[in-house]
């Protein structure tokens, strides 16, 4: 059994600042081993991939439409990963969830939801301009 729980979600302004948080549960293997994702979705749209982290937190991997404003990280001895979000826009506000899958690889950071096997329930960002 694996659980992701999302947090950090709410209601800011254009320009502001979040850090989201996902805390990742299990009975079974370390969090170290665990490919991690965040990924997005508003009410009528497809999901969308935000950024992905290796196990090691070595490699990363951006959406075109965050970098340089978003920065996934990950603390092993937490087993969490997080997502600070910087110069949010309104076109940021959506539901962002969490998802992981173990990984025999310490580099590969895809940024298909396929490639994702646990996934979290998501947080609410909504950004008002």
């Amino acid at each position: 059994q694996v659980q992701l729980v999302e947090s950090g979600g709410g209601l800011v302004q254009a320009g502001d600042s979040l850090r989201l948080s996902c805390a990742l549960s299990t009975l079974s293997f370390s969090f170290s081993i665990y490919r991690m994702a965040w990924f997005r979705r508003v009410p009528g749209k497809e999901r969308e991939f935000v950024a992905a982290i290796s196990r090691s937190g070595g490699s990363t991997t951006y959406a075109d439409s965050v970098k340089e404003r978003f920065t996934i990280s990950r603390d092993n001895a937490k087993n969490t990963v997080y997502l600070q979000m910087l110069s949010l826009n309104p076109e940021d506000t959506a539901v962002y969830t969490c998802a992981g899958s173990v990984s025999s690889s310490s580099t590969y950071t895809p940024s298909q939801a396929s490639q994702y096997t646990y996934w979290g329930q998501g947080t609410q960002v909504t950004v008002s301009s």
